[in-house]
């Protein structure tokens, strides 16, 4: 088929590689603009806009697609963006984390003179886990499985009807960075089977969504970093988990900065200290225990400001035994 795709970071980039290597058209991408990142803050080019780069596929990077901007360049750029789509020979847009909202012309002008309309490839099993971050909040609740849908879109957030979804467990060892990986590889293969279904169906059968068991993964915050050490040391091993790779679980001793990379809860069925919470208690088996609500937990990997990261061990017999052994 012939394919407008939109997307940005590396989860999507995964998906345009494999419409890409089944044999699809992509006749132009839509990415977000270079941003700064690093050390020096230099420009860097997205994922999706490499990959477009090397296949020599017209790229566009406006702005914003906002029809109601009150900043006349931005406005104007959204409408030459979509009028350049529009004039294009296309058969279907898909969406993988592009970043910026499609306004209701964008999705009306994919579904127009015959085209089949703007299919999104989204990281839960939805309605469970509409928005922002779905991988996270799902590692941070607590699921035992995941999954990728792939859903029409409609103006609302991640709101349309599912054309196929495939579910993934999700282990006691899963973090973001492992659970985001194995989303990925599994949404390229959904959306090519989803597009030689559109290809070979003229109606297709969409499923609505509950709106009963809809959840909403808000995106997450620097301000969530900070670990609760009053917290249930199951409640925190999945927060660490969850904040693996970006932006990283973190606590303070003798007030400087900390990162917990990775955790393991020892299976014990009962608190084994009368310690208050953030205690470090000494060392575990491959960390260092530290207390919690209910129980210790095991860090396994930590980070102290402007250090590379080590395991618990090393970390623990590194501290100064005469200073504070308490996180806060």
């Amino acid at each position: 088929m012939k394919i407008i795709f939109a997307g940005t970071p590396e989860f999507a980039a995964t998906a345009f590689a494999a419409i890409h290597s089944a044999g699809h058209k992509v006749v132009a991408v839509l990415t977000q603009p270079d941003r700064p990142a690093g050390r020096g803050l230099q420009l860097q080019e997205s994922p999706v806009k490499r990959f477009a780069k090397v296949n020599h596929i017209p790229i566009f990077q406006p702005q914003s697609l906002n029809l109601q901007n009150k900043d006349e360049r931005r406005l104007e750029e959204a409408r030459q963006t979509l009028a350049a789509l529009d004039q294009m020979d296309f058969e279907v847009m898909v969406v993988v984390a592009y970043g910026l909202i499609l306004p209701a012309a964008f999705l009306d002008m994919a579904k127009h003179s015959g085209r089949r309309g703007c299919f999104n490839i989204h990281a839960s099993l939805l309605p469970r886990w509409r928005g922002a971050a779905p991988i996270q909040r799902a590692l941070e609740a607590g699921d035992t499985k995941t999954g990728v849908a792939i859903m029409e879109m409609e103006p609302g957030l991640d709101t349309g009807p599912v054309l196929m979804d495939e579910a993934l467990l999700i282990t006691n060892e899963d973090t973001t960075q492992t659970l985001h990986d194995r989303s990925a590889h599994l949404g390229g293969e959904l959306i090519v089977k989803a597009l030689k279904l559109i290809a070979d169906t003229p109606n297709l059968i969409l499923i609505p969504q509950n709106p009963n068991k809809v959840t909403y993964a808000h995106k997450i915050l620097k301000s969530e970093a900070k670990l609760d050490w009053a917290n249930a040391a199951d409640l925190i091993d999945r927060k660490v988990r969850a904040l693996n790779p970006a932006p990283g679980a973190s606590t303070e001793l003798d007030g400087e900065l900390v990162k917990v990379w990775f955790t393991r809860v020892p299976k014990v069925t009962h608190n084994t200290s009368d310690a208050r919470p953030g205690t470090i208690l000494g060392a575990g088996e491959q960390g260092v225990l530290v207390q919690c609500g209910d129980r210790p937990i095991e860090l396994l990997e930590i980070q102290n400001a402007g250090a590379k990261k080590i395991t618990g061990r090393q970390w623990f017999l590194g501290i100064s035994k005469d200073k504070t052994q308490c996180f806060s």
